[in-house]
């Protein structure tokens, strides 16, 4: 399927990367340098539609897939460890889509810590790492940010077995709306058509389960991420750390970073909370294309 987001035409399609496992992608551009934009919680690659117009004008390919568990990608029991969730893209961007070369990749929330994942997992297809907006499970910075149970309220309550499903089953938009009005910047930033086709996209079957299995790979992502450090030590290619200006994460990203990459180059993105690439996608494209043009 063809569709225009602004003035860049997005072709969609579905890869199988594993046998049963599905990736809905979107791929705009011609580009051989080639982006790739891994979206957060609760939302789907429909995130990025104010990004990749800005992207493809500045002279990239962008590729813009629903991770597993999410949008029109498979909601498989497993394999929500963000370890598995990077196979997957790494399959899509070599093995469907023909890549040789290396690729930038940016995550956003959960999306960051698949993104992470990626260039842990594929350093050598990794030109550069751009994250924002999550905590990183295995470092000091996380274990700080899991006592913030203000903020952070839900990390506890989408782990808990089965009741999260129960609790929300046909209240769906009453419980992922407030995650994007508490958020916020502007609490309009978002927009009601985007509200809309993200609570259509997790009212489907089994996709609110698939939502909080996100959170309770947590662990085993932790003992991976601290394995990881420990063996082949700090990332070496260059990142760029991110947080919305007026965000809580803006207080520790960089030195998150710093402790599982080398080479940090910190930023913050002005009139934007938690959901920067639609709340300021200018100023986000703008620290992109400073950091990997």
């Amino acid at each position: 399927m063809r569709e225009n987001w602004g003035d860049a035409t997005i072709e969609w399609g579905s890869a199988e990367v594993e046998p049963g496992i599905r990736i809905h992608h979107g791929v705009a551009g011609t580009s051989e340098r080639t982006v790739l934009l891994v979206h957060g919680y609760p939302e789907t690659a429909y995130a990025w539609r104010r990004v990749v117009p800005l992207l493809v004008a500045a002279g990239l390919r962008v590729v813009v897939p629903d991770y597993r568990g999410a949008g029109g990608s498979s909601k498989p029991p497993a394999g929500y460890d963000k370890h598995t969730m990077a196979g997957d893209l790494h399959a899509l961007l070599y093995s469907h889509l023909g890549l040789t070369g290396t690729v930038t990749v940016v995550g956003h929330d959960v999306g960051m810590q698949v993104a992470y994942a990626f260039a842990r997992r594929f350093p050598e297809q990794t030109e550069r790492l751009v994250v924002m907006e999550a905590p990183l499970p295995g470092t000091n910075a996380y274990d700080t940010a899991l006592g913030d149970t203000d903020r952070l309220w839900h990390f506890q309550f989408h782990r808990a077995p089965d009741v999260p499903e129960l609790l929300t089953a046909g209240r769906e938009q009453l419980y992922l709306e407030r995650f994007y009005q508490d958020l916020a910047f502007d609490t309009e930033a978002i927009g009601l058509d985007a509200v809309a086709w993200y609570v259509r996209a997790f009212s489907r079957p089994g996709a609110m389960r698939a939502g909080f299995e996100l959170y309770r790979a947590y662990p085993a992502d932790a003992e991976r991420n601290r394995a990881d450090l420990k063996r082949d030590g700090k990332l070496t290619m260059p990142v760029l750390a991110l947080a919305g200006a007026a965000s809580a994460f803006a207080s520790f990203t960089e030195g998150m970073l710093q402790e599982v990459a080398e080479d940090v180059t910190f930023g913050t993105i002005e009139r934007a909370n938690h959901w920067v690439p639609e709340e300021n996608a200018e100023a986000l494209v703008d620290a992109i294309k400073a950091f990997a043009c």
